[in-house]
Protein backbone atom coordinates (compact mmCIF):
# COMPACT_ATOMS: atom_id res chain seq x y z
CA UNK A 1 0.00 0.00 0.00
CA UNK A 2 2.47 2.08 0.91
CA UNK A 3 4.88 1.40 -2.26
CA UNK A 4 1.09 2.03 -4.44
CA UNK A 5 1.14 5.40 -2.37
CA UNK A 6 4.40 6.30 -2.84
CA UNK A 7 3.95 6.09 -6.63
CA UNK A 8 0.95 7.81 -6.92
CA UNK A 9 2.86 10.80 -5.16
CA UNK A 10 5.37 10.41 -7.58
CA UNK A 11 3.09 10.92 -10.33
CA UNK A 12 0.97 13.78 -8.94
CA UNK A 13 4.35 15.48 -8.43
CA UNK A 14 4.95 15.16 -11.99
CA UNK A 15 1.71 15.88 -13.37
CA UNK A 16 1.40 19.06 -11.31
CA UNK A 17 5.12 20.01 -12.45
CA UNK A 18 4.23 19.43 -16.09
CA UNK A 19 1.16 21.52 -15.73
CA UNK A 20 3.26 24.12 -14.04
CA UNK A 21 5.59 24.44 -17.04
CA UNK A 22 2.59 24.28 -19.22
CA UNK A 23 1.26 27.40 -17.24
CA UNK A 24 4.31 29.45 -17.67
CA UNK A 25 6.29 28.79 -20.89
CA UNK A 26 4.08 31.34 -22.79
CA UNK A 27 5.24 34.02 -20.38
CA UNK A 28 7.98 36.42 -21.76
CA UNK A 29 11.67 35.55 -20.57
CA UNK A 30 13.31 38.70 -18.69
CA UNK A 31 17.13 39.13 -18.96
CA UNK A 32 17.58 38.17 -22.35
CA UNK A 33 18.34 40.52 -25.66
CA UNK A 34 15.14 42.08 -26.58
CA UNK A 35 14.82 41.53 -30.09
CA UNK A 36 11.75 43.62 -31.04
CA UNK A 37 8.87 44.76 -33.22
CA UNK A 38 6.40 47.70 -33.42
CA UNK A 39 3.20 46.83 -34.15
CA UNK A 40 0.70 49.60 -33.12
CA UNK A 41 -0.48 49.35 -37.06
CA UNK A 42 -1.67 45.63 -37.05
CA UNK A 43 -5.29 46.24 -35.15
CA UNK A 44 -5.79 48.93 -38.12
CA UNK A 45 -4.40 46.52 -40.68
CA UNK A 46 -6.77 43.35 -39.58
CA UNK A 47 -9.67 45.46 -38.85
CA UNK A 48 -9.48 46.31 -42.53
CA UNK A 49 -8.61 43.32 -44.17
CA UNK A 50 -5.47 42.95 -44.07
CA UNK A 51 -4.24 39.07 -44.39
CA UNK A 52 -0.66 37.55 -43.24
CA UNK A 53 1.22 34.96 -45.07
CA UNK A 54 4.34 32.32 -44.30
CA UNK A 55 6.84 32.43 -47.04
CA UNK A 56 4.81 28.73 -48.28
CA UNK A 57 1.76 30.43 -48.74
CA UNK A 58 0.32 29.54 -45.48
CA UNK A 59 -1.97 31.98 -43.75
CA UNK A 60 -1.15 33.37 -40.46
CA UNK A 61 -1.22 35.16 -37.23
CA UNK A 62 1.27 38.41 -37.55
CA UNK A 63 2.53 37.69 -34.27
CA UNK A 64 3.33 34.09 -34.74
CA UNK A 65 5.29 34.83 -38.10
CA UNK A 66 7.33 37.33 -36.24
CA UNK A 67 7.97 35.01 -33.34
CA UNK A 68 8.71 32.82 -35.82
CA UNK A 69 11.68 34.89 -36.82
CA UNK A 70 12.62 35.38 -33.33
CA UNK A 71 11.04 38.31 -32.38
CA UNK A 72 10.67 38.16 -28.82
CA UNK A 73 9.26 41.91 -27.39
CA UNK A 74 6.33 43.79 -28.92
CA UNK A 75 6.36 47.82 -28.63
CA UNK A 76 3.15 49.66 -28.53
CA UNK A 77 2.41 53.69 -28.77
CA UNK A 78 0.01 54.84 -26.97
CA UNK A 79 -2.20 58.42 -27.75
CA UNK A 80 -4.48 60.49 -25.42
CA UNK A 81 -7.46 60.69 -27.61
CA UNK A 82 -6.77 59.58 -30.99
CA UNK A 83 -9.14 59.45 -34.07
CA UNK A 84 -10.04 56.64 -35.99
CA UNK A 85 -7.87 57.45 -38.91
CA UNK A 86 -6.46 54.36 -40.64
CA UNK A 87 -2.80 55.22 -40.51
CA UNK A 88 -2.70 58.29 -37.86
CA UNK A 89 -5.61 57.51 -35.32
CA UNK A 90 -6.33 54.21 -33.23
CA UNK A 91 -3.55 53.47 -30.17
CA UNK A 92 -6.05 54.35 -27.90
CA UNK A 93 -5.65 52.77 -23.91
CA UNK A 94 -8.41 49.90 -25.04
CA UNK A 95 -6.32 48.82 -28.02
CA UNK A 96 -3.59 48.92 -26.32
CA UNK A 97 -4.28 46.67 -23.61
CA UNK A 98 -5.81 44.53 -25.90
CA UNK A 99 -2.74 44.23 -28.72
CA UNK A 100 -0.59 43.77 -24.87
CA UNK A 101 -2.25 40.97 -23.64
CA UNK A 102 -2.34 39.16 -26.55
CA UNK A 103 1.49 39.27 -27.35
CA UNK A 104 1.86 38.59 -23.73
CA UNK A 105 -0.19 35.25 -24.40
CA UNK A 106 2.39 34.32 -27.27
CA UNK A 107 5.15 34.82 -24.57
CA UNK A 108 5.84 37.82 -25.62
CA UNK A 109 7.96 40.81 -23.35
CA UNK A 110 6.01 44.35 -23.84
CA UNK A 111 7.44 48.20 -23.93
CA UNK A 112 4.77 50.72 -24.29
CA UNK A 113 5.60 54.30 -25.79
CA UNK A 114 3.58 57.16 -24.44
CA UNK A 115 3.68 59.99 -26.91
CA UNK A 116 1.57 62.60 -25.25
CA UNK A 117 0.08 63.51 -27.95
CA UNK A 118 -3.26 62.44 -29.92
CA UNK A 119 -1.37 61.50 -32.69
CA UNK A 120 2.26 61.33 -33.68
CA UNK A 121 5.06 62.46 -31.92
CA UNK A 122 8.32 62.81 -33.21
CA UNK A 123 11.40 65.34 -33.76
CA UNK A 124 9.43 67.39 -35.95
CA UNK A 125 6.30 67.86 -33.75
CA UNK A 126 5.51 67.64 -30.40
CA UNK A 127 1.96 68.62 -30.11
CA UNK A 128 -0.56 68.49 -27.18
CA UNK A 129 -3.26 66.47 -27.02
CA UNK A 130 -6.96 68.57 -27.37
CA UNK A 131 -7.88 68.26 -24.12
CA UNK A 132 -4.78 69.56 -22.53
CA UNK A 133 -4.62 72.34 -24.79
CA UNK A 134 -5.65 75.39 -22.80
CA UNK A 135 -4.04 73.72 -19.27
CA UNK A 136 -1.21 75.82 -17.45
CA UNK A 137 1.60 73.73 -16.80
CA UNK A 138 1.07 72.73 -13.12
CA UNK A 139 -2.02 70.59 -15.21
CA UNK A 140 0.60 69.59 -17.93
CA UNK A 141 2.58 68.22 -15.05
CA UNK A 142 -0.72 66.22 -13.37
CA UNK A 143 -1.75 65.17 -16.93
CA UNK A 144 1.44 63.42 -17.65
CA UNK A 145 1.10 61.63 -14.26
CA UNK A 146 -2.58 60.67 -14.54
CA UNK A 147 -2.44 59.17 -18.29
CA UNK A 148 0.97 57.41 -17.50
CA UNK A 149 -0.50 55.68 -14.31
CA UNK A 150 -4.27 55.30 -15.53
CA UNK A 151 -2.65 53.08 -19.09
CA UNK A 152 -0.62 51.46 -16.89
CA UNK A 153 -2.72 50.47 -14.40
CA UNK A 154 -5.35 49.36 -16.94
CA UNK A 155 -2.48 47.06 -18.23
CA UNK A 156 -1.75 45.59 -14.40
CA UNK A 157 -5.40 45.05 -14.35
CA UNK A 158 -5.35 43.06 -17.64
CA UNK A 159 -2.22 41.12 -16.28
CA UNK A 160 0.53 42.87 -17.95
CA UNK A 161 3.24 44.66 -16.45
CA UNK A 162 5.33 46.20 -19.09
CA UNK A 163 9.09 45.61 -18.96
CA UNK A 164 10.04 48.70 -20.26
CA UNK A 165 7.74 52.06 -20.65
CA UNK A 166 9.02 55.31 -23.14
CA UNK A 167 8.18 59.03 -21.49
CA UNK A 168 8.04 60.73 -24.72
CA UNK A 169 8.87 59.49 -28.09
CA UNK A 170 11.50 60.88 -30.09
CA UNK A 171 12.04 64.03 -28.00
CA UNK A 172 15.19 65.81 -28.98
CA UNK A 173 13.72 69.26 -29.10
CA UNK A 174 11.36 68.23 -25.82
CA UNK A 175 7.62 66.94 -25.71
CA UNK A 176 4.42 68.98 -25.39
CA UNK A 177 5.34 71.91 -26.84
CA UNK A 178 5.63 74.72 -26.30
CA UNK A 179 5.93 74.08 -22.47
CA UNK A 180 8.00 71.06 -22.68
CA UNK A 181 10.50 72.37 -25.15
CA UNK A 182 14.38 71.93 -24.63
CA UNK A 183 14.37 75.48 -24.86
CA UNK A 184 12.93 75.19 -20.94
CA UNK A 185 14.95 71.87 -20.15
CA UNK A 186 13.80 72.49 -16.40
CA UNK A 187 10.14 72.21 -17.49
CA UNK A 188 10.84 68.95 -19.51
CA UNK A 189 12.63 67.47 -16.62
CA UNK A 190 9.55 68.09 -14.82
CA UNK A 191 7.45 66.59 -17.17
CA UNK A 192 9.97 63.56 -17.55
CA UNK A 193 10.23 63.11 -14.10
CA UNK A 194 6.05 63.09 -13.67
CA UNK A 195 5.99 60.06 -16.39
CA UNK A 196 8.91 58.83 -14.11
CA UNK A 197 7.08 58.84 -10.52
CA UNK A 198 3.71 57.30 -12.45
CA UNK A 199 5.30 54.47 -13.77
CA UNK A 200 7.07 53.33 -10.71
CA UNK A 201 4.29 54.23 -8.57
CA UNK A 202 2.86 51.41 -10.33
CA UNK A 203 5.36 48.67 -10.90
CA UNK A 204 9.30 49.88 -9.39
CA UNK A 205 10.36 46.95 -11.95
CA UNK A 206 9.35 48.47 -14.81
CA UNK A 207 12.44 50.57 -16.62
CA UNK A 208 11.73 53.80 -17.68
CA UNK A 209 13.14 54.83 -21.24
CA UNK A 210 14.10 58.19 -22.75
CA UNK A 211 13.88 58.32 -26.66
CA UNK A 212 15.77 59.95 -29.12
CA UNK A 213 16.03 59.57 -32.94
CA UNK A 214 19.28 59.72 -34.85
CA UNK A 215 21.21 56.82 -32.98
CA UNK A 216 24.40 57.92 -34.43
CA UNK A 217 24.43 61.41 -33.63
CA UNK A 218 26.70 61.50 -30.39
CA UNK A 219 26.76 65.38 -30.21
CA UNK A 220 22.91 65.35 -30.43
CA UNK A 221 23.18 62.90 -27.82
CA UNK A 222 25.72 64.31 -25.30
CA UNK A 223 24.32 67.89 -25.43
CA UNK A 224 20.52 66.03 -24.50
CA UNK A 225 21.36 64.26 -21.86
CA UNK A 226 24.23 66.16 -20.42
CA UNK A 227 20.69 68.81 -19.88
CA UNK A 228 19.25 65.53 -18.50
CA UNK A 229 21.92 65.07 -15.86
CA UNK A 230 21.96 68.89 -14.98
CA UNK A 231 18.00 69.23 -14.61
CA UNK A 232 17.98 65.64 -12.79
CA UNK A 233 15.74 63.87 -15.19
CA UNK A 234 15.47 60.03 -13.47
CA UNK A 235 15.07 57.25 -15.96
CA UNK A 236 16.76 53.48 -16.49
CA UNK A 237 17.51 53.50 -20.56
CA UNK A 238 18.77 55.40 -22.73
CA UNK A 239 16.75 54.36 -26.34
CA UNK A 240 17.83 55.31 -29.67
CA UNK A 241 16.07 55.38 -33.16
CA UNK A 242 18.58 54.67 -35.98
CA UNK A 243 17.07 55.12 -39.62
CA UNK A 244 20.30 55.46 -42.29
CA UNK A 245 17.18 56.20 -44.70
CA UNK A 246 16.13 59.13 -43.24
CA UNK A 247 19.54 60.80 -42.94
CA UNK A 248 19.73 59.57 -47.04
CA UNK A 249 22.65 57.48 -46.53
CA UNK A 250 23.61 53.52 -46.19
CA UNK A 251 24.33 51.93 -42.93
CA UNK A 252 27.79 51.16 -43.62
CA UNK A 253 28.62 54.73 -43.63
CA UNK A 254 27.26 55.57 -40.26
CA UNK A 255 27.43 52.07 -38.27
CA UNK A 256 30.39 52.63 -36.36
CA UNK A 257 29.28 56.26 -34.89
CA UNK A 258 26.25 54.44 -33.95
CA UNK A 259 28.03 52.22 -32.14
CA UNK A 260 30.56 53.98 -30.59
CA UNK A 261 27.12 56.51 -29.32
CA UNK A 262 25.97 53.37 -27.75
CA UNK A 263 29.30 52.31 -25.75
CA UNK A 264 29.44 56.60 -25.16
CA UNK A 265 26.00 56.71 -23.33
CA UNK A 266 26.75 53.66 -21.40
CA UNK A 267 29.54 54.71 -20.36
CA UNK A 268 29.24 58.04 -19.99
CA UNK A 269 25.73 58.42 -17.97
CA UNK A 270 25.89 54.79 -16.69
CA UNK A 271 22.59 53.74 -18.34
CA UNK A 272 21.31 50.90 -20.26
CA UNK A 273 20.86 51.43 -24.18
CA UNK A 274 18.29 50.19 -26.44
CA UNK A 275 17.20 50.52 -30.04
CA UNK A 276 13.23 51.48 -29.92
CA UNK A 277 13.30 52.14 -33.63
CA UNK A 278 15.27 50.55 -36.31
CA UNK A 279 14.29 49.99 -40.21
CA UNK A 280 15.48 50.01 -43.57
CA UNK A 281 14.35 49.73 -47.31
CA UNK A 282 11.31 46.93 -48.09
CA UNK A 283 12.54 46.22 -51.28
CA UNK A 284 16.43 46.01 -50.12
CA UNK A 285 16.14 42.94 -48.33
CA UNK A 286 19.70 42.05 -48.53
CA UNK A 287 20.88 45.43 -47.69
CA UNK A 288 18.19 45.77 -44.26
CA UNK A 289 19.64 42.12 -43.05
CA UNK A 290 23.04 43.27 -43.37
CA UNK A 291 22.11 46.28 -41.42
CA UNK A 292 19.92 45.04 -38.92
CA UNK A 293 22.64 41.96 -37.61
CA UNK A 294 25.27 45.27 -38.28
CA UNK A 295 22.99 47.03 -34.93
CA UNK A 296 21.99 43.82 -33.01
CA UNK A 297 26.04 43.20 -33.08
CA UNK A 298 26.81 46.65 -31.74
CA UNK A 299 24.36 46.68 -29.35
CA UNK A 300 24.99 43.22 -27.69
CA UNK A 301 28.86 44.35 -27.67
CA UNK A 302 28.28 47.60 -25.64
CA UNK A 303 29.83 46.47 -22.11
CA UNK A 304 28.68 45.16 -19.06
CA UNK A 305 25.22 43.85 -20.84
CA UNK A 306 24.03 47.17 -20.71
CA UNK A 307 22.81 46.65 -24.41
CA UNK A 308 19.19 45.84 -24.07
CA UNK A 309 17.90 45.00 -27.63
CA UNK A 310 16.54 46.28 -31.46
CA UNK A 311 13.59 46.58 -31.88
CA UNK A 312 11.95 47.13 -35.84
CA UNK A 313 9.55 49.77 -36.26
CA UNK A 314 6.47 48.13 -38.09
CA UNK A 315 8.02 45.64 -39.91
CA UNK A 316 4.50 44.38 -40.90
CA UNK A 317 3.04 47.68 -42.21
CA UNK A 318 3.32 46.88 -45.81
CA UNK A 319 3.85 49.50 -48.09
CA UNK A 320 0.42 48.07 -50.11
CA UNK A 321 -1.21 49.11 -46.95
CA UNK A 322 0.52 52.09 -44.90
CA UNK A 323 2.23 53.56 -48.11
CA UNK A 324 5.35 53.42 -45.79
CA UNK A 325 8.62 52.24 -47.20
CA UNK A 326 10.77 50.41 -44.39
CA UNK A 327 8.59 47.97 -43.42
CA UNK A 328 10.58 44.48 -43.72
CA UNK A 329 7.01 42.97 -45.24
CA UNK A 330 6.26 42.48 -49.13
CA UNK A 331 3.52 42.97 -51.39
CA UNK A 332 2.19 39.55 -51.11
CA UNK A 333 1.63 39.73 -47.54
CA UNK A 334 5.00 37.68 -46.50
CA UNK A 335 7.61 39.07 -44.64
CA UNK A 336 11.04 39.89 -45.79
CA UNK A 337 13.74 37.83 -45.35
CA UNK A 338 15.33 40.97 -43.88
CA UNK A 339 13.63 39.94 -40.56
CA UNK A 340 15.79 36.52 -40.32
CA UNK A 341 18.68 38.76 -38.95
CA UNK A 342 16.60 37.98 -35.15
CA UNK A 343 16.70 34.26 -35.61
CA UNK A 344 20.65 34.40 -34.90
Amino acid sequence: MKKTLFSIGILMAFAFSCSMFNKNESRPKINVFAKGADVGWLPQMEATGYKFFDTDGTQKDCLQLLKDRGINTIRLRVWVNPSDDKASGHCSKEETVTMAVRAQKMGMRIMIDFHYSDSWADPGKQNKPLEWQNHTFSELLNDVYFHTEDVLKALKKADVTPEWVQVGNEIPGGMLWPDGSTSNFNQLAQLLNKGYDAVKAVDKKIKVIVHLDEGNNSEKFRWFFDNAKANNVKYDVIGLSYYPFWIKTDYKENITDLANNLNDMASRYNKEVMIVEVGGIDTQEQNTYDMLAAVIKAVKAVPNNKGLGVIYWEPQGAKSWSHYELSAWKSDGKPSMALDAFKE
